[in-house]
């Protein structure tokens, strides 16, 4: 069963990468190609120890709009960590038509998963908790 060990109200930005590392959040931007990596910044304090003896959930909640609404995230483990699998589960608006599109590795570290919502207006719009599933070194 698993267990939340922190619940830190972070609001991401589009085209970073979030991550644990040291018991807090930090954020990159993207790669882009042709423009240099970016510097990672602390975000929120997590306060809290990552065991080698447990699996860790990185998740993150993403509203998709109705009629043909897309969302494309990438979930990392941060620093140290290994990416053992992704998924997503709609949270609100189970009466929308959502579609998973990707889910797949792109790092070692790092899970990317896109959703669309099929539903119409009148289904209204879907909250969806997309998921990576990680272990530390």
């Amino acid at each position: 069963m698993a267990e939340k060990v922190a619940k830190l109200g972070v609001t991401r930005e589009k085209d970073f990468m979030y991550y644990v590392k040291d018991g807090a959040v930090w954020k990159v931007q993207r790669k882009q190609p042709g423009v240099p990596k970016g510097k990672s910044e602390k975000v929120a304090d997590g306060n809290f120890q990552m065991d080698t003896d447990f699996i860790y959930f990185v998740d993150k909640e993403v509203v998709v709009k109705a009629d043909n609404g897309a969302e494309r995230q990438s979930i990392s483990c941060g620093d140290g960590g290994y990416v053992l699998s992704g998924g997503s589960r709609t949270v609100k608006g189970r009466s929308a038509n959502v579609e998973m599109k990707e889910s797949f590795p792109d790092t070692a570290a790092s899970w990317t998963l896109a959703v669309t919502n099929r539903g119409d207006k009148k289904a209204g719009d879907a909250t969806v908790r997309l998921t990576a599933v990680c272990i530390k070194k």
